[in-house]
């Protein structure tokens, strides 16, 4: 599957961006989908996964109650929307997918080019 990810900009601390991840393939629904974000200097950092049916979701910490994944399996994309963004949310984000959505949050096998975030204070 490739992954074409988008939505990234600059936003002040407080607002909202939405990420966007289109893929390519008819099987799009067979895949748990997540997000990861990395900084300079600092590995990739996993933020979300969604599985394949939508049906279940985790957060890493940092994110949690503000951050939501979703997705359209009609529309073969996955969606972060981000909200009550801080300055240490910047980042370029990243999606990535596995069929085993606990793959997604450790290593999974395929990633999308990443979308830069800014998040100014």
């Amino acid at each position: 599957v490739q992954l074409q990810a988008s939505g990234g900009g600059l936003v002040q601390a407080g607002g909202s961006l939405r990420l966007s991840c289109a893929a390519s393939g008819r099987t799009f629904s067979s895949y748990a989908m997540g997000w990861f974000r990395q900084t300079p200097g600092k590995g990739r950092e996993f933020v979300a996964v969604i599985s394949n049916s939508g049906g279940s979701t985790y957060y890493a910490d940092p994110v949690k109650g503000r951050f939501t994944i979703s997705r359209d399996n009609a529309k073969n994309t996955v969606y972060l929307q981000m909200n009550s963004l801080k300055p240490e949310d910047t980042a370029v984000y990243y999606c990535a997918a596995d069929p085993i959505m606990g793959v997604v949050i450790g290593n999974p096998k395929n990633w999308g080019q990443g979308t830069l975030v800014t998040v100014s204070s």
